[in-house]
């Protein structure tokens, strides 16, 4: 078993998490009491109130207030009314920021990842530091990355939908 990954590592600017999050080991301990380790391999980074792309850009509300809290802690969201979007928020407190988990191995996309760990909105702020039913451990090295611009936030507009917030890992 590798090591949990700190509040420390999260409570730093998303476009620091972001892309150090690639490499690690997603980790998932699932209803049956069965265990997944997963390497994180695609991100995208949404930077607070001034990211139009952010959710938090349009302030504090019921569903982004996770958001405003320590980094660690996840902000799950439902989109097309069927997939649910696997976020880690990071920053310090009153500071909205998260990390999309766009890909893990065994799931491209972040959709067909939260179907795979059976993700659903009871993870809702759930705190990755202390969680026993998921957490992040680090990896066993940081890998070579890329960035191209976040996918699917044309509506956002410049300089928003060009910026190279999205973190692959090199094939």
């Amino acid at each position: 078993m590798g090591k949990r990954v700190d509040r420390e590592f999260y409570c730093r600017d998303v476009l620091q998490v972001a892309p150090e999050l690639l490499g690690m080991k997603l980790i998932r301990v699932f209803p049956d009491g069965s265990q997944g380790s997963f390497t994180i391999t695609e991100t995208e980074a949404y930077r607070g109130q001034e990211d139009k792309a952010c959710h938090a850009s349009k302030g504090l509300t019921s569903r982004t207030a996770v958001m405003f809290r320590e980094g660690g802690h996840l902000y799950m969201y439902l989109i097309y009314g069927m997939y649910w979007m696997l976020n880690i928020v990071a920053g310090p407190v009153s500071v909205p920021q998260a990390v999309l988990i766009r890909g893990i191995t065994d799931a491209n996309g972040p959709g067909r990842l939260t179907r795979l760990l059976n993700l659903d909105r009871s993870f809702y702020g759930e705190d990755l530091v202390t969680s026993e039913r998921i957490w992040v451990e680090e990896g066993s090295q940081s890998p070579e990355f890329e960035t191209t611009p976040r996918i699917g936030i044309e509506y956002a507009g410049n300089p928003w939908k060009d910026l190279p917030w999205r973190f692959l890992i090199k094939i």
